[in-house]
């Protein structure tokens, strides 16, 4: 159906996952997870927004919901979650539901957590010190540390999880990069992500890994994902999407090799109308997976072969329904690979 592809690697076997977004109504994740599920996605994203509502709380309805599929949590705001109370959530969901549950830590959105008074001054040590001082919580060591941000005095968790879960970082840039291959079992790239900036970001994760290391260390990729049948109704809903997510990483537009012929459109096009109208197709292509169910194979087919282990799809619009656009034209989601 989508071309004759060669398989991705000869790595742990690819994944596909799809995102709960924080704006979906909450009392529709039951549902949305079991339609996840049946259609045959590995894993169910989702993460905490300030505002909106929480994470840890939608893990375990998705969890209830479902019997086989995993939820990820990517990602938890560090400055929010003292790691003693991380772990306790973590633990308790890990242990109702062994080996399907992922944790993700990451930095926060700085505006955010500077309104709730909790933005740290070096958000890298608070990433590092938090998902440290987790780590040996859940595996049971008595903690003691007095960090520039994580301050916990002989503190040992009485319950523990049977096998500690995996623990994403999401990141974007060189040094959180290099941090989560140092500490991470994972990797949290977020949409936007084109394969060019993917592998670049494993290069960054590869340099942080610690050559000794036997932890098996995986990428998940959101993309930003609409299929139609339509091609020029999905690539027009992928401009006018991308317009609304700017200004784009400039970490993601350098990697890609766009970032001075962005600068350049920008200054001529001013107008969402103008930027949506004359956004370059490779600009999409980069940015997003859109148009056909071929277009959109190719983009996640390039994904994998840069280096994501999982393929994780967002809605561009932030609309629940485009799950269902996915069933019927993407499933089975094999066939996008091999």
């Amino acid at each position: 159906m989508y071309g004759d592809f060669q398989m991705v690697s000869s790595r742990t076997r690819a994944s596909f996952g799809v995102i709960f977004h924080p704006w979906f109504p909450p009392e529709s994740l039951a549902e949305y997870a079991r339609k996840a599920e049946s259609a045959g996605f590995d894993e169910l994203w989702m993460w905490d927004d300030c505002f909106q509502a929480g994470a840890f709380t939608a893990a375990g309805i998705a969890l209830t919901a479902t019997s086989r599929i995993k939820v990820g949590i990517g990602l938890l705001p560090v400055p929010a979650y003292n790691p003693l109370f991380a772990a306790m959530e973590i633990t308790t969901l890990a242990r109702a539901f062994p080996g399907r549950f992922i944790p993700g830590f990451g930095h926060g959105v700085r505006s955010w957590m500077e309104r709730i008074g909790a933005a740290p001054r070096s958000p890298l040590n608070a990433l590092a010190e938090t998902v440290r001082a987790v780590r040996d919580l859940l595996n049971g060591k008595v903690v003691t540390l007095h960090g520039n941000w994580v301050h916990l005095d002989h503190v040992q968790m009485q319950v523990l999880p049977e096998k500690v879960p995996p623990i994403y970082i999401g990141a974007i840039r060189e040094k959180s990069l290099n941090l989560a291959g140092s500490l991470g079992d994972g990797t949290i790239l977020t949409g936007q992500s084109s394969p060019a900036y993917i592998r670049w970001a494993k290069q960054q994760i590869q340099i942080g890994m610690q050559p000794s290391s036997e932890r098996d260390h995986r990428i998940a990729a959101y993309v930003d994902v609409i299929v139609s049948l339509d091609r020029a109704a999905a690539r027009t809903a992928a401009r006018r999407a991308l317009v609304g997510l700017l200004p784009w990483e400039d970490i993601k537009l350098e990697t890609t090799g766009i970032a001075s012929e962005v600068t350049q459109f920008l200054q001529r096009n001013h107008t969402v109308e103008e930027i949506a109208k004359n956004m370059p197709e490779n600009w999409i292509d980069a940015l997003c997976a859109a148009g056909t169910p071929q277009d959109v194979a190719d983009g996640i087919r390039q994904r994998f072969n840069a280096g994501a282990d999982s393929i994780i799809f967002e809605a561009l619009n932030a609309d629940p329904s485009s799950l269902d656009d996915y069933l019927r034209y993407l499933c089975p989601l094999d066939q996008l690979i091999g």
